[in-house]
């Protein structure tokens, strides 16, 4: 090869690395905004709250170095106890009835012969849609005081029961917001658990209803087994989501709602401390207990999830 060629051949590669090098760099300024938005709004406040929680401080007088006396002070604290209970039992008895809900829902959405499927996958859906305010009104309604409302007209007649103080018990509070978080999420996780059921091959059904199993064995051995992608899904948002459970006893108990401890939660805990006591070096604090109590409930969630899995494929086999 001589000189020229060699040249052209030099030319040639220096052009075709300048000419990723622009695409390497366009590529990165495009995707430029998601991060440096997510280092504005999401890294920075995390960090910057994971540094209070080692600090005193009020918002207006300058930090102090506290070192581990803001954990000490929150898990000291009767009330910090009582929002983690109030917080796992309102979670589970609104966040566990909606997943095995919504997946019965899911499967019947899905049958065949079921007419105005549109219809009904809308109406289930609208809940989710809906503003927490309108929760609140309708709610307020609903779980009132009053031996009228909807809820104790229902327990009197139907069932007869007394009358319940809604507002102003433990349990009825706790039953009271738990059903607001149901019937508001368990459209949200029926349509997730429906675009997971019709991703299933009908050919697996076509199969099982040739070798004689019925609907109910269907679900079982099938469509549960080939949801595990799904169901693993739902149990670690719905986790997180009942861990940071903040609106509905808020919007449903009002200006009361820091002041009553049957419905303080965790977030609610921090909330007071942050922005009614001032106290952001404990607001921060429980901030990082909380991130470890989601953690720890999320791989407890993801490991029954998981052994469910292998124990129905050993099933199978």
């Amino acid at each position: 090869m001589n000189s020229a060629s060699k040249k052209e051949a030099i030319g040639k590669k220096k052009k075709y690395r300048s000419e990723e090098k622009k695409d390497m760099i366009s590529g990165y300024l495009y995707i430029a905004p998601f991060f440096i938005i997510f280092a504005l709004i999401g890294l920075y406040p995390a960090l910057f709250s994971f540094y209070l929680a080692f600090q005193k401080w009020n918002g207006l007088s300058p930090m102090t170095f506290n070192g581990l006396a803001n954990f000490e002070l929150v898990l000291t604290d009767p009330l910090f106890w009582k929002s983690v209970y109030n917080t796992i039992i309102m979670g589970i008895m609104g966040t566990a009835p909606q997943l095995v809900v919504g997946l019965i829902l899911a499967y019947l959405l899905n049958l065949a012969f079921l007419k105005f499927k549109s219809f009904f996958r809308v109406t289930i859906f609208m809940p989710y849609l809906t503003s927490m305010v309108a929760v609140a009104l309708i709610f307020s309604v609903l779980f009132s005081n009053h031996d009228s409302s909807f809820a104790n007209y229902v327990l009197t007649n139907l069932f007869g029961l007394d009358p319940v103080s809604w507002a102003a018990s433990e349990w009825g509070t706790k039953i009271a917001i738990s059903l607001m978080v149901f019937w508001r999420w368990v459209g949200y996780n029926t349509i997730i658990y429906l675009a997971g059921i019709q991703s299933i091959p009908n050919d697996l059904y076509e199969a099982a209803t040739v070798d004689g199993a019925n609907k109910f064995q269907q679900l079982w051995y099938i469509t549960i087994p080939m949801m595990k992608p799904f169901i693993i899904l739902t149990v670690f948002t719905s986790t997180v989501g009942a861990m940071q459970l903040f609106s509905e006893p808020t919007v449903f108990l009002g200006a009361d709602a820091f002041t009553r401890d049957e419905a303080m939660t965790i977030v609610m805990y921090l909330y007071r401390d942050a922005f009614r006591l001032q106290s952001f070096g404990t607001a921060s604090a429980t901030a990082i207990i909380l991130l470890v109590i989601i953690t720890i409930f999320a791989v407890i969630n993801l490991r029954l999830t998981q052994g469910f899995g292998r124990k129905k494929r050993g099933v199978q086999k």
